[in-house]
């Protein structure tokens, strides 16, 4: 992470402290002016919010063109798909796996826990009136969705109408990005086998336009030490303290499994597939994942993975120089985990259930939304809202979790480098292996 960018998580720390404590001061100030607290309310409603909402707004605008440009640009710079290899096959079904499992702990835990049940039935009427009857209707048809069924998947997927399910079908919604994401898989697979030349200048326009997009969210970013102290101080004067103990219990819930998934999963991954120790592993490998914490930074660590992967663990250079780029972009086992963790938070949070098939779903898209997040802090929030508003949830509920999402993102990050170099490490061993064989 750049300077600018770790400077920016620190203020976006402080104002998250700000607001928190400016709220606890006048939850507490209400205690014996009431009229005073009932005026903070009302300036939290007309002032504080919709400022919250310039922020949040900005995310909303790149949610299509991010996700359809990153997901392109992923398939098709690939190249010939079937000239691939066992390699890639290997690496592909291994990153797969891989965020699969990590969104399937993350879902588990979110059952277990259910942090946002600490909301009692009064603080969640509030937020579902807070949002203007939208909650209330998305919970509705979410809550009559009708069974899963091969007809209603089809439909699901590959609507009539790909435009009126992007665009959604009222004013002001976000659309289902489902249809979204099958529609630039399937323009990737088109795209990985036009001639090479088209190929780069359609590699070429979509990166233009993914650098616009990201762009526009740096410049929502800049708000942010402003928006979140703002949302964070006007949830806690409607909610009172039941919102803070239940984001407290979503931030231990989501670390502890990063945890799990890295130093568990992994360490399984390393015991069967290779020969190698997990705690020597890890230990050996320490000072790249030091620095992925640090930096919040996939991209940024990738020449220490390169480092380490050849110099230290010995991996062949060809494995290595293949599985660690792409797995810095496509393999994001701890932001896929966290996409997951945050949708079903704020549906408990607004009393939206999610079924099982719907939860399935849910770590599908999870696991494909995760490899179009752009590598920049906060890259993950507009498939965020698109994911929120594809199972009925209000989108704008993401500024429930703002604060905490960069007290988490360091850890994300770490967990997304560790699971790359298992990855090359599988991937190596199973490559000798079958040269062996």
């Amino acid at each position: 992470m750049a300077e600018t960018d770790r400077n920016l998580s620190n203020r976006i720390l402080i104002g998250l402290a700000v607001g928190t404590l400016l709220g606890l001061a006048t939850l507490l100030a209400g205690r014996w002016e009431p009229a005073a607290l009932t005026f903070m309310k009302d300036f939290a409603t007309s002032v504080l919010d919709p400022f919250g909402q310039v922020f949040l707004r900005m995310l909303f605008f790149v949610v299509i063109p991010l996700v359809f440009t990153s997901l392109v640009a992923g398939v098709a710079q690939l190249g010939r798909l079937d000239r691939l290899g066992p390699l890639a096959g290997r690496t592909f079904t291994l990153f797969f796996l891989n965020m699969a499992i990590a969104v399937g702990l993350g879902l588990i835990m979110m059952n277990l826990l259910r942090p946002g049940d600490h909301l009692d039935a009064g603080a969640k009427a509030m937020l579902m009136e807070e949002f203007g009857g939208a909650a209330r209707r998305h919970a509705a048809t979410a809550a009559s969705a009708p069974a899963v069924t091969l007809s209603g998947l089809v439909e699901m997927f590959m609507p009539k109408n790909l435009f009126g399910a992007v665009m959604g079908h009222t004013n002001g919604a976000i659309g289902d990005v489902l249809p979204l994401i099958v529609f630039a898989l399937l323009v990737g697979v088109v795209g990985a086998g036009l001639p090479e030349e088209r190929r780069r200048g359609l590699l070429s326009a979509l990166d233009l336009v993914s650098e616009l997009m990201t762009g526009i969210v740096r410049l929502a970013l800049r708000l942010a030490p402003y928006a979140v102290p703002a949302m964070i101080y006007s949830v806690v004067v409607k909610v009172g303290l039941d919102i803070l103990v239940a984001l407290g219990v979503f931030a231990l819930g989501c670390l502890s499994v990063m945890l799990l998934h890295l130093f568990g999963t992994m360490s399984l991954w390393l015991r069967f597939w290779t020969d190698r120790r997990p705690l020597e592993f890890f230990r050996d490998v320490r000072g790249v994942l030091v620095t992925a914490f640090s930096t919040s930074s996939s991209n940024a660590t990738l020449p220490a993975a390169l480092e380490c992967s050849k110099g230290v663990l010995g991996l062949r250079p060809g494995v290595a120089g293949f599985v660690l780029p792409l797995g810095t972009t496509m393999n994001m086992s701890g932001t896929a985990l966290y996409e997951g963790c945050v949708v079903l938070f704020v549906a408990q949070v607004f009393g939206v259930d999610l079924s099982v098939g719907q939860q399935l779903t849910l770590l599908l898209l999870s696991v494909l939304s995760a490899v179009a997040v752009a590598g920049i802090p906060g890259g993950s929030l507009p498939l965020i809202a698109g994911l929120l508003a594809t199972f009925g949830i209000p989108p704008e509920g993401i500024g429930v979790v703002l604060g905490v999402d960069r007290i988490l993102d360091m850890s994300r990050s770490m967990t997304n480098v560790g699971c790359d170099l298992v990855t090359t490490v599988v991937v190596d061993a199973q490559e000798r292996k079958a040269e062996a064989g």
